[in-house]
């Protein structure tokens, strides 16, 4: 036992003897881009596929160390390329979201769509109060705000309205088998831009690991939003009349109208984009607005 900690001492202090600055930052850029990774893959199926991929290269490389089994060895050096081949394929939604990330991050010198005051209360009062009732009829809902990331490709896949908001607009476009009342509305600045739009679903595990499992595609598909752009969506369950209102890959439930506003007073403010390098940080690692993109 001696013998083991003493070779262990030694060969930390051959590694630490070897230490230099370019090392230390060979070190800390290796551990930055493992952390990007696994803070991208957080929550999501990826997770449980990188495991158990790692697993399997852990219990090939040491089958493959052993002596005794050198026709297994072959084989495993033989498919190893093909294997590294397929990960891209497995991890693809994954990937694709990655670099999604990363391309809004690079519009390092974006200054985002300037919205007024007035705009902002007049949007949050009328959405506030549309929610409101939407919640006491059991209508279902789905609403998005629009902050600094644009949402075109969504609003693209909708119908075209471009109108004032208003609390019965809102209320006539989600009542029950009308021909819009499927899909979301978005909203940029004190229009409603669209409404019956497509957005994209959630793949992550947020809603797997609430107690209320059966919430369906509406919440999957405010979640999703908020996992692609900066916007704040807000959605009103059909079954229950609940209120929820989903950031940054967060999901806030049971709201009555009170904290349903101060939340989105909180969340949908007139904010400049931090430029330069800081903002492009910013907006890699968290949700573009200094928050980071984890469950509440």
């Amino acid at each position: 036992m001696n013998d083991v900690i003493d070779r262990l001492i030694d060969n930390l202090s051959f590694v630490f003897e070897r230490l230099d600055p370019f090392g230390i930052l060979d070190v800390i850029l290796v551990t930055a881009i493992f952390f990007a990774i696994l803070r991208w893959l957080r929550d999501t199926q990826a997770v449980v596929l990188l495991r158990g991929l790692l697993l399997v290269i852990a219990l090939i490389s040491l089958l493959t160390s052993l002596e005794v089994l050198p026709a297994f060895s072959w084989l495993m050096r033989t498919t190893l390329p093909a294997m590294l081949l397929v990960i891209p394929v497995i991890f693809a939604p994954e990937i694709r979201r990655a670099l999604e990330r990363l391309g809004r991050a690079g519009a390092i010198l974006d200054g985002g769509r300037a919205t007024t005051t007035t705009e902002i209360q007049n949007t949050i009062t009328s959405v506030v109060g549309a929610t409101a009732r939407l919640a006491d009829r059991r209508h279902g809902a789905l609403i998005v705000l629009q902050r600094n990331d644009s949402l075109e490709e969504y609003i693209q896949s909708g119908v075209r309205m471009d109108s004032d908001i208003t609390p019965e607009l809102i209320l006539q476009i989600f009542y029950p088998n009308t021909p819009l009342h499927d899909g979301a509305v978005i909203i940029v600045g004190s229009k409603l831009v669209s409404a019956s739009s497509v957005l994209p679903l959630s793949a992550s595990g947020v809603l797997s690991k609430s107690p209320e499992r059966q919430m369906g595609l509406r919440h999957r598909a405010a979640l999703g939003i908020s996992e692609v752009s900066d916007a704040v969506a807000i959605v009103v369950s059909e079954e229950t009349g609940s209120i929820s209102v989903v950031n940054a890959g967060r999901m806030i439930r049971r709201l009555d109208a009170e904290r349903l506003e101060n939340i989105i007073r909180a969340l949908y403010r007139p904010s400049q984009p931090v430029r330069g390098i800081k903002g492009f940080f910013k907006k890699l690692f968290t949700g573009g607005d200094g928050t980071p993109r984890e469950e509440v």
